[in-house]
């Protein structure tokens, strides 16, 4: 029994449930019923895009669909096949199996359960399912305990119609009764417009998975060149300082020497000269003394002749003014080694600010570092535009293109965003022709609906400069600038993710600087055009 179940299992179409009816099999290597594979692939005719139900490998154009007959014999064959043998153990149903509703006894565990009959079998007695022709069109699906939900709890009638106006299952009284005059349809068709739904809405989430697995990988990029940038910096710094240190040891050890020398020799002549002024005061009082006796001599002649033997007073060599111009030449050296020491520090501050913060560029040659290839997005473009140029160009038509329904697409406006997000510090160039164009930027999540909501430069997850042919327009959050009155042809778009700098410039034979924006950007940014009239044309330029 294992083994004929086992067979079965392999020999099944994983769409019906059922054995293989006319198996065709895929070049992928998947086998299904002829029936099955035509009716999934018809569901996918507007798309274009033919895939296999099990590894969703993609087809175009749509294959031709053979006959498998090995596979088809093999069918046949275990048909074919009857076991009598009493099943083994693991075959009976336990409390959490769906048992057989036909056995009698001790009941087997269902392999089938029938939506029409609204009961489960098993291998035994699901036989007349694949045997008598009327039963062979029977739904068969996977052993269901919930059968039973099938019914309408009030006309006990299998509920296969769906009611739109109520979004529930009836069955065909509940259609003439409560349900009279309502929308409604099978529920096999209400199942397949919301297999569609379900299968676009996978489609939206495996892209989102998908974006925003790159977007961390280029935050992860930015974080790791943050953290060598901020390494080398501080790296950069300890070295700077420590230099700086040992050269303020060294000059702070020549000063010192320089003033003990200083000190040395202005304390010999301090010396030197009070020794003079001890041997000057000795003269002087003695000299003194005499004069002293002198003027107590009473006889006239005496004092006289005394007077005249006195010799002259030699000049003092005494000065009264101290020298400090050694003291004071010390300390103009040490001001002097102070003030080139801060000039230093000064300085490698100032090398750290660069490393940490690059400047904006100024030159055409510096904005051409940060070049980025952008292309537009395919999923986002809106139905009146034409893609062009490898996705770079797009112009403005007068009919519809004809691109498949997406759930990135912008429905009201006549705009188009870029497939990979920027951050980081990026430029590109955009040049137009025509009736004017806005250039944008902007958040992946802004709405693709909505007259505002959608339109670029109208809320606040996008920023646009707008250019006519008299004048240019910053725009955002609906609030409109002024920025020139000059046609800007070509404009040059230097974005700074991180610092949050945003500018406009007209490029021409110089960068001239139409409008620059300092906010915080809280998500990656994406370029954007928008469009206003029939035959305008705009190209994200090619820089090398």
């Amino acid at each position: 029994m294992a083994g004929v179940q086992l067979q079965r299992e392999t020999l099944s179409c994983s769409i019906c449930l059922d054995l293989l009816k006319d198996p065709v099999a895929l070049t992928c290597g998947h086998s299904f019923c002829m029936n099955c594979i035509k009716d999934h692939w018809d569901s996918e005719d507007e798309k274009r895009i033919y895939s296999c139900p099990q590894c969703r490998k993609t087809f175009m154009p749509r294959p031709n669909l053979l006959k498998n007959v090995m596979l088809a014999d093999l069918v046949e064959e275990l048909k074919k096949t009857r076991l009598h043998a009493a099943p083994a153990d693991h075959c009976y149903a336990g409390a959490e199996d769906v048992a057989c509703d036909v056995c009698t006894g001790r009941k087997l565990k269902a392999l089938k359960s029938c939506l029409v009959c609204l009961a489960s079998y098993c291998e035994e007695h699901l036989q007349p399912h694949h045997q008598a022709p009327p039963l062979k069109k029977h739904k068969l699906v996977e052993p269901s305990k919930n059968l039973q939900e099938n019914i309408c709890p009030l006309h006990y009638k299998l509920m296969d119609l769906f009611c739109r106006t109520d979004q529930q299952c009836i069955c065909y009284l509940c259609s003439v009764d409560e349900h009279k005059d309502h929308d409604m349809v099978s529920a096999a068709a209400e199942r397949k417009q919301k297999q569609r739904e379900l299968d676009l809405s996978q489609e939206e989430v495996q892209q989102r998975v998908q974006d925003i697995d790159r977007d961390v990988k280029v935050l992860q990029q930015e974080e790791e060149a943050l953290t060598l940038s901020a390494d080398k910096a501080v790296k950069d710094t300890d070295e700077s300082f420590t230099e700086m240190m040992r050269l303020l040891q060294r000059r702070s050890s020549d000063v010192k020497q320089q003033i003990r020398s200083k000190q040395e020799t202005e304390v010999r002549r301090v010396k030197d000269l009070q020794e003079k002024l001890q041997q000057e005061l000795t003269k002087l009082k003695k000299r003194e003394a005499e004069l002293t006796q002198l003027s107590l001599t009473q006889d006239h002649n005496q004092f006289l002749l005394n007077y005249r033997s006195l010799s002259a007073l030699s000049p003092s060599t005494h000065s009264s003014t101290v020298h400090v111009q050694a003291v004071a030449e010390v300390r103009g050296q040490l001001q002097d080694v102070l003030t080139e020491t801060w000039t230093n520090v000064s300085l490698a501050v100032a090398r750290v600010d660069v490393l940490l913060k690059e400047p904006e560029p100024e030159t055409r040659a510096e904005f051409l570092r940060y070049s980025q290839e952008i292309k537009l997005d395919p999923n986002t473009v809106h139905t009146r535009l034409l893609l062009s140029e490898g996705n770079r160009k797009v112009t403005v038509t007068w009919v519809n293109q004809s691109y498949p329904h997406h759930t990135d697409r912008f429905t009201d406006r006549c705009q188009v965003m870029s497939e990979e997000s920027l951050t980081g510090r990026c430029y590109w160039e955009v040049e137009w022709r025509g009736g004017g164009v806005c250039v944008a930027v902007t958040y992946k999540n802004i709405s693709r609906s909505g007259l505002d909501e959608s339109r670029f430069g109208f809320n606040v997850k996008s920023w646009t400069l707008y250019c006519d042919h008299n004048s240019c327009n910053f725009i955002h959050n609906r609030i409109r600038t002024k920025v020139s009155d000059v046609k800007v042809s070509r404009v040059g778009v230097y974005l700074d993710h991180r610092a949050g700098l945003l500018s406009f410039y007209r490029v021409s034979d110089t960068m001239t600087l139409v409008h620059r924006v300092q906010t915080t950007f809280t998500q990656p940014l994406y370029a954007g055009v928008r469009f206003y009239s029939p035959g305008t044309t705009a190209e994200l330029c090619e820089l090398k």
